[in-house]
């Protein structure tokens, strides 16, 4: 059991999470909580114990100077909460952290609780993969979910993938097994330019999340560095033949797969975005500055107190190593 003391109640939240490392190539689906933190101003209320889950080995610490004086900064999960404008308000829990180290299935149950207490409606898991895909054609992203019943109802693929998972499929199924609506959507990004950040593939994320829960989210400069990103690996495309040659044998694969998505669903859905974006009665909606939660005095609310939660039955896989060619759950 979680108790929260300064949040107030949530109108029809929704919890968006992403975790840094395996799940998180070009750390597109992690820039995408972040820009959705910064753009509403999030205010963090609880911060998940380090020490249950994080090897300081692996991910370790950082110190910085203050004034003069030294702090450390913990690997660790954060939420926060921002809450939509407009004439539908609603709120979002946002979650960012780092994939955890071990104790998988305390961290879904503890990440869960968060869930139950504050009466989120359905989790969103962003992730990112290395893929076959050109940087010059629009990233993939697809939708999967475990429920069969949203599947139908949301346009998603219902999930076949048998293999290595990291927390995204791990966190997937502890929400299936606890009855909570829970969909992944994973962003594909170019193998050959897989270096950190992608604007262009966390844009695609955030458009997707768009769609998906019906939200029109501020992109700010993130369009721009999207077409500044893939300007700069045209340049350096240009001077390598052998990546040139490469990129044009992506893109012929691709366009011959993408035939039939050049008309119907996906001109309609791109129509659909653009003319919310030209809508002069809809605002952008950014945070307004005002503070969100009733207790900001320390930034921080009392730590969450855990009871004994219960299990949702998710078996946690070890994760491979980073280099491996194997594709996380999709």
């Amino acid at each position: 059991m979680i108790e929260l003391e300064g949040v107030p109640e949530l109108i029809d939240p929704v919890m968006v999470a992403a975790f840094e490392g395996w799940n998180d190539a070009g750390d597109a689906a992690s820039g995408a909580v972040a820009h959705l933190d910064r753009e509403w101003k999030g205010e963090v209320f609880a911060a998940l114990d380090a020490e249950d889950y994080y090897d300081f080995q692996v991910n370790r610490p950082t110190v910085w100077l203050d004034n003069g004086v030294r702090k450390i900064t913990w690997p660790t999960t954060r939420l926060s909460v921002v809450r939509i404008g407009g004439a539908k308000p609603r709120d979002l829990v946002l979650v960012r952290g780092i994939e955890p180290s071990m104790r998988w299935r305390s961290f879904c149950n503890e990440i869960l609780g968060f869930a139950h207490e504050l009466g989120v409606e359905m989790v969103v898991i962003l992730g990112a993969l290395l893929g076959d895909t050109p940087h010059t054609r629009p990233v993939p992203v697809s939708g999967v979910t475990s429920d069969p019943d949203l599947a139908r109802t949301m346009d998603l693929e219902e999930t076949k993938y048998e293999g290595p998972t990291g927390i995204v499929g791990i966190l997937q199924e502890a929400c299936t097994h606890a009855g909570v609506p829970a969909v992944s959507l994973w962003a594909a990004v170019p193998h050959y330019v897989s270096q950190p950040p992608n604007p262009k593939a966390t844009l695609a994320l955030l458009n997707r999340l768009e769609d998906l829960i019906d939200i029109r989210i501020p992109l700010g400069e993130l369009p721009e560095d999207a077409r500044a990103w893939q300007l700069g690996v045209d340049q350096l495309a240009a001077e390598d033949s052998e990546v040139a040659e490469y990129v044009q044998t992506l893109e012929e694969a691709r366009d011959t797969a993408d035939l039939p998505e050049a008309s119907g669903d996906a001109i309609a859905r791109e129509f659909e975005r653009y003319l919310r974006r030209r809508d002069p009665a809809a605002p952008e909606q950014p945070g307004d500055g005002s503070s969100y939660l009733r207790d900001t005095t320390s930034g921080l609310t009392r730590h969450p107190k855990r009871r004994a939660d219960p299990e949702p039955g998710a078996e946690t896989e070890t994760p491979p190593a980073d280099d491996e060619d194997t594709p996380p759950e999709a």
